[in-house]
């Protein structure tokens, strides 16, 4: 009996010390939390823990959960279908192949993508340049065709919607059809992967698509036919964001546009097509680049336009302007529609940045979240040249498989955070970590530490205080 008591009582001593190593002091009480953990060295490492919470007893903490101030509702996550990922999945066999995209769309595992963006023709991960009708003068749109199409990004799409047949798909054009444009190429300027002559480089400050009644009555038609030609095939097309960067000339695929010009599309040619067609498919302002609010302004207060507005969605440069253009509008629904790409390192470093991007745009007003491609092959680079990163990289002559860190940066809120679960503020000088609460009312909260120390945080949550020790060089899932 002696030896029983003394080893119950040995048991209860190490408890509270152990508890108090992990931040206790008195009036413990533990809860239970699921915990993921990813570091450069091991990624998605999941633990059962029995959470020790502790009354208050004074206000230090280094981070609050304000649970009462809830913010943005959450559309979704995902990322962009384009043909060299498709062509990067199908050196594997199929069983394989389908393996991997499980592992985007699927209920159960991986990133559970919902919402997810295509290019209208060619985008700079295209095989090589095309349109949908690359037929001059054909105003009425009589030679439009997917032909092009039904050989990879048809397949891709289809294979995931296999997946989660309610995954949403949206599109933006990288270009117009060329001979649409004032200088008769998909480029902006001439370059050695293009074929583009110096003496049609289009001049800064110039509308890129010509302007004409004709021609602007033409795109809304080309637009219009892209919706209802991929209805018909089953992939009905969520939302239209009117160009993809406007404000780069590039040497690849796009198209210049000045913000009155893309009023002026949307306020009488494109918003009166679609509504004459009986369409549902929004009208986004996006993928804006630029972060110069007044460019914004142009489009959303010009009432004509902003009638057929759903959203705007915002890339790269448009990061500069995306937490004034939520102050002014607050009520307005906000994308970030192409995570900066980096430069093919598919490296820690890499992910990193990515966080910090993601935790400006949600702090911001942002909704959902875009990643660019998500499959590449080993070289990252595209047909122009550019070498970029991806989420999953299938190695051409191996086959081998490799997650690169912004898979698993994404599984940590997209795996926990569906549509529907909404962002709470937070106040305090620890500042690498969001927080959601999702329909089922679970507490999601991601946190990184970009230290390559360990780092001690304390977070308040209502009248109690947690403790938890993040990993150097980590990103964290604690969901309460």
């Amino acid at each position: 009996m002696f030896f029983a008591m003394m080893t119950h009582k040995l048991l209860y001593i190490f408890l509270v010390f152990t508890a108090a190593m992990q931040g206790a002091f008195l009036q413990a009480q533990t809860k239970k939390a699921f915990w993921v953990v990813s570091t450069e060295q091991a990624q998605w490492i999941k633990t059962n823990v029995r959470t020790a919470f502790f009354d208050i007893n004074d206000a230090t903490a280094d981070v609050e959960i304000l649970l009462n101030r809830k913010q943005q509702t959450i559309l979704g996550w995902g990322g962009c279908f384009n043909e060299l990922g498709w062509d990067a999945l199908n050196v594997l066999p199929r069983e394989r192949r389908d393996s991997v995209l499980n592992l985007f769309f699927g209920a159960k595992e991986g990133l559970k993508y919902n919402l997810c963006r295509m290019p209208i023709g060619a985008s700079d991960y295209a095989r090589n340049w095309y349109s949908l009708n690359e037929s001059p003068g054909d105003f009425t749109m009589q030679q439009f065709s997917l032909k092009r199409d039904e050989e990879a990004l048809l397949p891709y799409i289809k294979a995931a919607k296999a997946i989660n047949p309610t995954l949403q798909v949206w599109g933006s054009a990288w270009s117009p059809p060329s001979w649409m444009k004032t200088n008769g190429h998909y480029a902006c300027f001439a370059d050695k992967v293009n074929d583009l002559q110096p003496d049609k480089n289009v001049p800064k400050g110039q509308n890129q698509l010509i302007q004409t009644p004709e021609y602007l009555k033409a795109y809304a038609l080309y637009l219009e036919k892209y919706v209802k030609a991929y209805t018909q095939k089953g992939v009905p097309i969520s939302a239209i964001h009117v160009q993809n960067e406007p404000f780069a000339c590039q040497n690849f695929p796009s198209c210049v546009w000045q913000a009155s010009a893309m009023a002026n599309f949307v306020s009488n040619y494109l918003g009166p097509k679609f509504k004459q067609s009986g369409l549902n498919t929004g009208i986004w302002y996006g993928t804006i680049n630029n972060g110069d609010i007044k460019v914004f302004d142009t489009v959303l207060q010009n009432k004509a336009a902003n009638k057929y507005i759903s959203g705007v969605g915002v890339q790269w440069d448009g990061k500069n302007a995306v937490a004034t253009l939520h102050q002014k509008y607050p009520s307005l629904k906000l994308m970030q529609t192409e995570t900066e790409c980096g430069n093919g390192t598919f490296d820690w470093k890499a992910a990193n940045y990515t966080f910090g991007l993601m935790k400006h745009y949600f702090n911001n007003g942002v909704s959902a979240y875009i990643y660019w491609n998500m499959v590449l092959n080993e070289t990252g680079k595209s047909q122009w040249g550019w070498k970029q990163n991806a989420q999953v990289v299938v190695n051409s002559k191996t086959k081998a498989v490799l997650f690169t860190p912004e898979y698993y940066l994404f599984k940590h809120f997209s795996h926990y955070i569906p549509a529907g679960s909404v962002k709470l503020a937070t106040n305090g000088a620890f500042t690498d970590i969001l927080a959601f609460e999702t329909p089922s009312h679970q507490k999601v909260l991601v946190m990184a530490n970009t230290s390559p120390l360990s780092k001690q945080v304390v977070i308040k949550i209502n009248k109690q205080k947690l403790q938890v020790n993040l990993q150097a060089n980590s990103f964290n899932t604690i969901i309460l």
